[in-house]
């Protein structure tokens, strides 16, 4: 395996990613549509929305994009086009990290090769994964800045991870936990918490010695919370759920977009490999924010301070504020202290199952039905 050549850029550019459920109109259990949506799709689309390793799941993704306002009108109109296709096959689309009620053994993966050859692989490691993500890809100058990029902001994903926490159920039964998509998701290999990476050799040396001895066949299985992409050019941050709405994807990838960049322009700070108290509390805090969501309390990993996620996601915000109005994303950073001041999706899941009892009304909700209303009207 070679690694590619890192292609970086001046401006912090944008792609984003959603993985979205394909859900039955009628059932509301989980379709696996995805190739008769894929091949009514206009040819000129065909690289945007894709399979995954499910059928019941559609990738949705956007182009090149220089703002937050720009990703949500190239989104607003492939989602139009997608749900649009689905409707044609009985199906609709659903927003959250797991379903919550249909079982990963149930559905059928994709016809694609490497699917196969990786389920293969892993075994029941990679097929119980039926989850759903927000990928979020930010274009930084070159493959140095993206390697130490990545290591500074693994501190902040836990904090991601609570402000996108929208899986709190999972194959027919609550589990207690927030997010319980990270739990699925950290049993892979070559997934979960980042390694310290200094430079852009460190993590060629790195991905070549896997490589080397059977890890991995590619840079893309490195499944790490967020890691660089030689493809893109780009520091790729995969540790969100899929959260319930499109301006809530909008307001994580501007909050995204000012950290890594705030990050990547910081030239004069070097960073200082973490001891093992500090690994440690970033694995705990990472369970933290799956386990509470909003309502976690996380550990600062260099000094053992503790802070509410609320409390840090304002003061991360007030810290961004410049960044932000350089890249013209401020109303959207300004939603992230709204999406902080309410709920998270996790809990709006809850809510409808202790008011309704049925799981259905959870699927239904994730698919943009009002049920909170309808439950109001009913007491």
């Amino acid at each position: 395996m070679t690694v590619e050549p890192f292609r970086g850029s001046t401006w912090p550019t944008l792609g984003v990613e959603l993985e979205l459920q394909l859900v039955d109109q009628e059932s509301f259990d989980l379709a696996p549509v995805a190739n008769e949506i894929l091949s009514e799709i206009p040819d000129e689309l065909r690289e945007s929305i894709k399979r995954e390793l499910y059928l019941c799941c559609v990738e949705v993704n956007t182009g090149i994009c220089r703002n937050v306002d720009e990703v949500g009108r190239d989104l607003a109109g492939k989602l139009a086009v997608t749900a649009e296709r689905a409707a044609r096959n009985g199906a609709r689309l659903a927003w959250g990290g797991a379903h919550p009620f249909a079982h990963w053994l149930d559905q059928p993966i994709s016809p694609d090769v490497r699917y196969h050859e990786l389920a293969d692989q892993f075994k029941d490691t990679l097929l119980r994964q039926m989850t759903f993500g927000l990928h979020v890809h930010v274009g930084v100058k070159d493959g140095d800045t993206a390697a130490r990029t990545c290591t500074r902001v693994a501190h902040y994903l836990p904090t991601l991870l609570a402000l996108s926490a929208n899986s709190p159920f999972w194959c027919g039964r609550p589990t207690g936990l927030y997010s319980y998509r990270l739990d699925v998701m950290g049993t892979a290999p070559t997934g979960g918490q980042p390694p310290f990476l200094r430079d852009w050799a460190s993590f060629v040396k790195l991905a070549e010695r896997l490589a080397a001895v059977g890890c991995i066949k590619t840079t893309k299985e490195l499944w790490w919370d967020v890691r660089p992409s030689d493809r893109h050019g780009t520091v790729e941050v995969r540790i969100c759920d899929m959260p319930t709405d499109l301006p809530s994807v909008q307001g994580l990838t501007a909050f995204i977009q000012c950290l890594v960049h705030h990050t990547a322009e910081d030239t004069e700070y070097e960073p200082a490999e973490l001891d093992e108290f500090g690994r440690l509390m970033i694995r705990q805090n990472r369970w933290r924010a799956a386990r509470h969501g909003l309502d976690a309390v996380l550990v600062d990993p260099a000094s053992g301070r503790n802070e509410s996620v609320r409390d840090e996601i304002q003061r991360m915000i007030v810290g961004l504020r410049e960044t932000a109005e350089k890249l013209g994303c401020g109303r959207w950073l300004d939603y992230v202290r709204v999406m902080a001041e309410r709920p998270d999706g996790a809990t709006r899941q809850i809510e409808v199952f202790e008011q309704t009892g049925r799981l259905t009304d959870v699927a239904r909700f994730l698919a943009g039905e009002k049920i909170e209303s309808e439950v109001n009207l009913k007491t």
